[in-house]
């Protein structure tokens, strides 16, 4: 082993402990941050999911709901020539 090699190794050796308190404050502040947003997102479901269900507005119980009429003259005349044959 070179003497830089042996010099590295004696240089983490003695920072070990230090070195571990940092990666362990690093994994809890990753572990805290990512339950914070898990919190925030179980909330935030749980309110869109009580407003949606909750008594309606008189917005929604008074208006009509659109109504669409389709046409379909035209296809009932095409499939009408097929099963006259």
């Amino acid at each position: 082993m070179s003497q830089a090699k042996v010099d590295r190794y004696k240089e983490e050796k003695r920072n070990r402990a230090k070195i571990i308190k940092k990666q362990k404050r690093e994994w809890m502040a990753t572990k805290l941050g990512l339950s914070a947003i898990a919190v925030v997102m179980v909330a935030w479901i749980g309110v869109s999911v009580y407003n949606g269900v909750s008594t309606p507005t008189e917005d929604t119980t008074t208006a009509e709901l659109p109504s669409y009429q389709v046409n379909t003259s035209a296809i009932d005349d095409y499939l009408g020539e097929f099963l006259a044959e």
